[in-house]
C-alpha cells in the first residue's frame, strides 16, 4: 500500500471538519454532528485513502489524501453516515487523464450557467430599486433583497456536486496561492478557483440574511438626498440653485469639489462641510432628508417650513412640528450589515470573521499588507509638502474639506456649468451615451471592430442611485452600465460616473466573454476593477475633446492621484477600525456605534491629517456611504488608486491602450502581486505613486 499521511494530520483535518459543521460563536442553531460519527468517519478516511491508493496507484496518493480530507471537512451528518462517505469517495474520485479533463470541463460550464443565470435574475429583480423607473413601491425593496442564489451552494452540496469538485480538485488557500501560484498553469489556477468556490458551506438562511441587510442598506443610501436649495446660511441666504438634489455622500462631495472652479465657492464648501458633519454625527433633522418641504440651517440646525417650496410633500405642516434629529438609522443599518455577515463566521474556520474574509479571500492580500500600503501613502512629511502647495494655489489656509481639493485636475479650468452644458447636449438620455460607446472606445485606442464588439455587450440604463456597473457572469449575457440621467440630460457628474462604470463594463466583458477559463473570470479583487475603471475615468475630459495635455499635465495628474489616494486611505482605515471595534463590541447599540465611529474618525484624522490641516477632531472621514452599505468596501478605493496609477503608467507607455487593456483584463482572478507582475512587470506598491508625486513637487516648488 502506498504511504499515507500520518494519522494525526487526518484526525486534525477531521476535527476541523466538525468544527466547521458544529462550532458556534453565538447562540444561533448550528448543525451538530454526533461524536460517535466523527470517530467512525475518522476510520473511514484512512480506509478510503488506502482503497483509492491501491486502486489508482501511488502517483495519485497526494490527490487522494487531499481530496478526501477536503470532503471530510465539510461532510455533515445529513450527508450520510461513514459508509455513505466511503462509498461516495470511492465511486467519485477520478484519476488524471481524459476523464478528469471532461469532469473539469463540465463543472466549469455548469458553474458559468448557474452563476450566470442567477446573476441576471438578481439584476432583473433589483431593477425597480436600482433604475429610475418612477416612485419606489413597497414591494421593490423586498424584491431587491430576495436572493434566489442563497440556496444554490447548499443545493450543490446536497446533490454532491460540490463534494465531487472538492474530491478531485485542490481548494488552495491564500498562503498556497502566494507560495505556488506563480508556477501554476492557467488550468491549475482554474482548478483552484473551482474547488475554492466550495471552501465554506453557509446555510441559505445566512446568505439570505446577508443579502437582505445589504439591500436594506443600499435602499437607505439610495434615497438619502439633500435638497440644497433649502440648505441655508446662518443668515438665511440660499447659495444653491432650485432643484439641486444631492445624494450623500457622492453628490455632496462632488458638488464641493466643483465649487473650486467658482469665485464664490468657499462659502458653499463650508456649508456642505457642515451638512456632512451633521450626517456623520446623526444630528441632521429627520424631516430635511429627501424632502424639499423644509428650509434648514446646518450651522444652528434650525428647521422651518420652506419659504419657497419646490415640491412640498403632503403633511409638511404636521411634520414641521417635529424637528428631532434622524434616529441612529445610519449606524443601525451598518450594524445590521455587521450582524448579518457575522452569521457566516461559524461556518468558516479558515477565515472566521468578515474582516478576515474580506482580506484573505476577497482581496487576496493580508490585512497587514493593505494597512502598510495605506500608511505609506499617509506619510506626514509628504502630505505637508503637498498641503503647502495647495495652500499657495488656493491663496488661503487649508480647510478640512480640502481633502477633496480638485484643483490639480485639468477640469479645474472649467466650471461645472460649462461641463454640464456640454454633456447634457451630447447625452440627452441614456441611449445617447450607449450609441456613443463605440466612438469613446475607439478614441481610447480600441480598434473599431473591438469597440463595436464591446459596445454590443453593454446595456446603458438610468440609475436611481449614484450609479454602478452590473457585470455578466455568463458569456452570452451583457454587462449593464447605470448612471444618473436628469430630465434635462446627463450632467457632468453623471457623465463622469458613466465613463468610470464603462471602464468596469469593458473589463467585465473581456474577463468573462473572451477569457480562456470562465472560472478565472474577473480580476484579483474589487480594487482591480476599480483601478481599471479609474484608467477610463481620468480620461473623461479627453473624450469630450477638452483636455489638451501640456508640460505640467503629468505632474498635475500625479499630485491629483496622490491627494485623492491620501484622502480615501484615511477613510479606509476608519472603516477597517470600525469593523474591528464591532467584533470587540458585537452587542453594541446604534447609539454606541455612532459614538465609536465619530471617535475612530477623529483619532484617524488627528494622527494623519491634523498635522497638515491644523485642525483636530474632524469627523469628515466617516461620511462615505459605502461604509454603511458596502460591508468594508472602502479599502478597495485606495487600493484601486494605487493599482490604477501603476497600470496607467504602463498603459501610457504603450502606443494603444485598447489591446493592452484587453490583455490585462483577460489575466483573470490571480493573486494581486502575480497579476501586477504579469500585467505591468512589477508587484503592487505605493512607491510609484509616491515617487511621481515627489517629482511633481520638486518641479512645482522650483517655480
Amino acid at each position: 500500500m502506498p504511504s499515507l499521511q500520518p494519522r494525526a494530520i487526518l484526525v486534525a483535518l477531521l476535527a476541523l471538519a466538525w468544527q466547521l459543521a458544529g462550532c458556534s460563536h453565538s447562540n444561533r442553531p448550528m448543525p451538530t454532528p454526533r461524536a460517535e460519527q466523527a470517530a467512525t468517519l475518522d476510520s473511514s478516511i484512512l480506509q478510503v485513502c488506502g482503497t483509492l491508493a491501491k486502486k489508482h496507484g501511488a502517483q495519485e496518493s497526494a490527490r487522494i489524501e487531499r481530496g478526501v480530507a477536503q470532503v471530510a471537512r465539510l461532510w455533515r451528518e445529513d450527508d450520510g453516515d461513514a459508509a455513505a462517505f466511503a462509498t461516495f469517495c470511492e465511486n467519485e474520485f477520478v484519476p488524471r487523464g481524459a476523464a478528469l479533463d471532461a469532469l473539469f470541463g463540465h463543472l466549469e460550464y455548469a458553474m458559468e450557467r448557474i452563476e450566470g443565470y442567477l446573476t441576471s435574475l438578481q439584476r432583473d429583480l433589483r431593477s425597480f430599486a436600482d433604475l429610475e423607473q418612477g416612485p419606489l413601491q413597497p414591494i421593490d425593496e423586498r424584491l431587491a433583497a430576495l436572493n434566489l442564489s442563497a440556496h444554490s451552494t447548499e443545493d450543490l452540496f446536497v446533490s454532491k456536486v460540490a463534494f465531487i469538485a472538492l474530491l478531485n480538485f485542490p481548494a488552495a488557500n491564500l498562503s498556497e496561492r502566494l507560495e505556488k501560484g506563480e508556477k501554476w498553469t492557467r488550468r491549475e489556477w482554474a482548478e483552484a478557483k473551482l474547488a475554492g468556490r466550495f471552501a465554506t458551506r453557509q446555510p441559505a438562511s445566512v446568505q439570505q440574511a446577508i443579502a437582505k441587510a445589504a439591500a436594506d442598506a443600499e435602499a437607505y443610501i439610495a434615497s438619502y438626498n439633500i435638497h440644497m436649495h433649502h440648505v441655508l446660511t446662518d443668515d438665511g441666504r440660499r447659495l444653491f440653485p432650485s432643484g439641486l438634489r444631492l445624494i450623500t455622500h457622492w453628490g455632496l462631495r462632488d458638488e464641493l469639489k466643483a465649487c473650486y472652479a467658482e469665485s464664490a465657492g468657499l462659502e458653499k464648501q463650508k456649508l456642505i462641510e457642515k451638512v456632512m458633519e451633521r450626517i456623520v454625527r446623526q444630528e441632521i433633522p429627520k424631516v430635511v432628508i429627501n424632502d424639499p418641504s423644509f428650509d434648514w440651517k446646518p450651522g444652528s440646525n434650525a428647521v422651518a417650513l420652506a419659504a419657497v417650496s419646490e415640491a412640498p410633500r403632503p403633511g409638511a405642516e404636521k411634520r414641521a412640528a417635529s424637528t428631532e434629529r434622524e434616529p441612529d438609522e445610519r449606524y443601525g443599518r451598518w450594524l445590521e450589515t455587521f450582524r448579518a455577515n457575522r452569521l457566516a463566521d461559524p461556518y468558516d474556520p479558515e477565515c472566521p470573521t468578515h474582516v478576515a474574509r474580506r482580506f484573505e479571500r476577497d482581496r487576496q492580500i493580508p490585512e497587514a499588507g493593505v494597512r502598510a500600503l495605506f500608511e505609506a501613502v499617509l506619510d506626514i512629511p509628504m502630505g505637508l509638502r503637498v498641503g503647502k502647495l495647495i495652500e499657495r494655489r488656493l491663496g488661503r489656509p487649508l480647510e478640512p474639506f480640502d481633502i477633496w481639493y480638485a484643483g490639480f485636475k485639468p477640469r479645474g479650468r472649467y466650471t461645472e456649468a460649462d461641463l454640464d452644458a456640454i454633456t447634457r447636449k451630447r447625452y440627452p438620455d441614456a441611449q445617447a451615451y450607449a450609441a456613443d460607446i463605440p466612438r469613446l472606445l475607439t478614441d481610447l485606442g480600441f480598434t473599431p471592430e473591438k469597440a463595436r464588439f464591446v459596445a454590443d455587450h453593454i446595456v446603458v440604463e438610468p440609475s436611481r442611485g449614484a450609479g454602478h456597473a452590473f457585470g455578466a457572469q455568463r458569456r452570452d449575457d451583457k454587462a449593464h452600465l447605470r448612471t444618473r440621467v436628469g430630465a434635462n440630460g446627463m450632467d457632468y457628474k453623471g457623465y463622469n460616473i458613466a465613463v468610470h462604470e464603462m471602464g468596469h463594463n469593458v473589463e467585465q466583458v473581456f474577463s468573462m466573454t473572451t477569457i480562456d477559463h470562465t472560472l478565472l473570470n474577473g480580476v484579483p479583487n474589487t480594487a482591480f476593477t476599480e483601478a481599471l475603471a479609474f484608467v477610463f475615468q481620468c480620461r473623461d475630459l479627453e473624450l469630450l475633446g477638452l483636455d489638451k495635455p501640456d508640460a505640467d499635465s503629468e505632474h498635475l495628474r500625479a499630485l491629483e492621484d496622490y491627494w485623492a489616494t491620501r484622502e480615501i486611505a484615511g477613510v479606509a482605515l476608519v472603516d477597517m477600525a470600525v469593523w474591528r471595534w464591532l467584533y470587540e463590541h458585537p452587542e453594541a447599540t446604534a447609539a454606541e456605534m455612532r459614538a465609536a465611529v465619530v471617535s475612530v474618525a477623529q483619532e484617524t484624522w488627528n494622527r494623519w491629517y491634523a498635522p497638515i490641516f491644523g485642525r483636530r477632531d474632524v469627523s469628515l472621514l466617516a461620511i462615505y456611504s459605502h461604509m454603511v452599505d458596502g460591508a468594508m468596501y472602502t479599502p478597495d478605493y485606495p487600493l484601486g488608486h494605487l493599482i490604477a496609477f501603476q497600470v496607467d503608467q504602463y498603459f501610457r507607455k504603450q502606443p494603444k491602450l485598447g489591446a493592452e487593456f484587453e490583455r490585462v483584463a483577460q489575466l483573470g482572478a490571480l493573486t494581486p502581486d502575480l497579476w501586477m507582475r504579469k500585467a505591468c512587470g512589477a508587484p503592487l506598491s505605493a512607491q510609484p505613486l509616491i515617487d511621481a508625486a515627489k517629482a511633481a513637487l520638486d518641479a512645482f516648488e522650483k517655480k
